[in-house]
């Protein structure tokens, strides 16, 4: 008599919560400073403003804008708001730093208003393995939302979970 395989993961309450639903499709765009810059280093005020009103503001339609300055120049606070006022009108979201930083923020807004109460006292997987650029701090803030209302939390797959928490 052949025994019945039965799948246990199918049958169980566990739930899998996986970031790269969430993730916010739209074009990425670093923007570099340092070409408005004079030599690459240098911020001379007049020639700044001029620069950002001869740029074309509207190639960055509907995108998530990451500004930067690759050289090690000393760039003042204001030129960072001051072409993010530029960009305000035609993109998504901006911020200072790298693509990392942009999509930190951007599932930083998604998982502060996410509604996690279908996990109350449920067994709740992480998903680990993802296609899109899900970055590690969007990992740790889920894991810390989710523990407030699941029964236990794990990271990876069904079959080869990593526990991370156990409600007392």
């Amino acid at each position: 008599m052949e025994k019945e395989i039965v799948n246990r993961v199918a049958q169980s309450k566990l739930v899998t919560f996986d970031l790269e639903e969430l993730y916010p499709e739209g074009r990425r765009v670093v923007l570099d400073i340092k070409d408005w810059l004079y030599e690459g280093f240098i911020l001379r005020e007049k020639e700044f403003r001029k620069s950002l009103e001869d740029h074309d503001w509207a190639t960055y339609k509907d995108a998530y804008v990451a500004l930067t300055c690759s050289t090690d120049a000393i760039v003042p606070g204001w030129a960072f708001m001051l072409v993010a006022s530029k960009l305000a009108p035609y993109t998504k979201k901006v911020v200072v730093g790298s693509l990392e930083d942009l999509e930190t923020s951007l599932y930083q807004n998604i998982l502060e208003n996410l509604d996690v109460s279908e996990f109350k006292d449920l067994p709740v997987i992480i998903k680990g393995c993802s296609n899109k650029p899900v970055p590690e701090n969007a990992y740790i803030m889920a894991m810390s939302k989710i523990q407030q209302v699941a029964k236990s939390v794990m990271y990876g797959e069904a079959c080869s979970a990593v526990p991370l928490y156990k409600k007392k």
